[in-house]
């Protein structure tokens, strides 16, 4: 493998900070399914192992203004967004002091100062919703645009096209990302999709498009940077489509079995995350700094483990507290 950075002392630097979100994400991902496989954390558990140049990459092309939509596999995104660890692991543990007060758990992360507008359950459903987070933003002239995730198997549901749509007609600042992990649950891209590139479903709505490999994070920032910035001159919305795959099953219940161990190794010999570290190493990078870098990450999702067991259940009184809205 090519290095493919120049040795100037910014872009190496921008690369260490993208390797060191990844490797966080990472790690936060491996410490979630041990805790887990041992009862520490109920419900529904999606990880995002494997497609941490995505996340990263989309994000770093935004601004602290900027608006992001998730699907139920947030994790990685909220950490990008530069949430903090422990109260994300927190809220996995469904503790009160996690990001959504323990009443999310792992699909439902949320910080409005953050402006990360949430996780979301209903596959296709939050498409929509981006549209409409757009649309406030047009309408009041913030100058922000918002992107949105969502996996291959949500371009087959109702809202995806209503969204689209919308947003073309109204030229919203939105940047569609559909993250095509080749599989929607266990069922393969081509048993569900007639058309493989997603990212064309765009000419029916008059709107830009692009289509790139996400193993490589700079490539994904760099591409999405783009429709960014078309959609805050004002010019519309942009349909991407980011070829990636998760390392483990869709989610902690599900032991992928309808893949090949073969298929699996063919793209583990592609992680984005063994991809940017050869390229520090071969632009002068010693090994020892990124071990050591890799230990500290591994600390800080220690102490956001230990934190998470040492908060404090939500009190029974909050139960609905947060179902409809209150009077101020």
């Amino acid at each position: 493998m090519v290095s493919s950075i120049p040795k100037d002392s910014q872009s190496v630097s921008e690369l260490k900070e993208f390797y060191r979100q990844m490797v966080l994400i990472r790690k936060f991902e491996e410490a979630a399914a041990k805790a887990y496989s041992i009862g520490k954390i109920g419900g529904f558990l999606h990880l995002y192992i494997g497609q941490e140049a995505v996340g990263v990459g989309s994000i770093a092309s935004l601004t602290p203004k900027d608006y992001i939509v998730s699907t139920y596999r947030d994790h990685g995104h909220a950490i990008a967004r530069g949430l903090d660890t422990k109260a994300l692991m927190a809220e996995l543990f469904g503790k009160g002091s996690g990001i959504s007060k323990g009443n999310g758990g792992s699909m439902h992360f949320f910080d409005r100062n953050a402006h990360f507008m949430g996780g979301h359950g209903i596959v296709g459903g939050h498409i929509s919703l981006a549209a409409g987070i757009a649309f406030a933003s047009k309408y009041k002239k913030e100058d922000s645009v918002t992107i949105c995730f969502f996996g291959e198997g949500a371009a087959n549901i109702g809202s995806f096209h209503e969204g689209l749509n919308l947003a073309a007609i109204w030229k919203l600042p939105v940047v569609f990302i559909c993250e095509n992990n080749h599989y929607a649950m266990g069922t393969p891209e081509y048993r569900a999709l007639a058309v493989k590139d997603v990212s064309v479903r765009a000419y029916a709505y008059d709107m830009a498009r692009d289509h790139i490999e996400g193993d490589e994070v700079r490539k994904v920032r760099d591409h999405v940077k783009v429709a960014v910035d078309r959609a805050r001159r004002g010019e519309g919305p942009t349909l991407i489509e980011v070829s990636t795959y998760r390392f483990r099953g869709h989610s902690m219940s599900d032991p992928a079995k309808y893949r090949t161990k073969e298929e699996l190794e063919s793209y583990k010999k592609k992680d984005p995350l063994l991809r940017a570290r050869h390229e520090l190493e071969q632009v002068g990078i010693p090994a020892s700094e990124l071990d050591n870098l890799e230990v500290s990450l591994q600390s800080q999702v220690d102490e956001a483990y230990a934190f998470a067991e040492a908060s404090e259940e939500p009190p029974l009184s909050q139960m609905y507290k947060y179902v409809y809205a209150e009077d101020k």
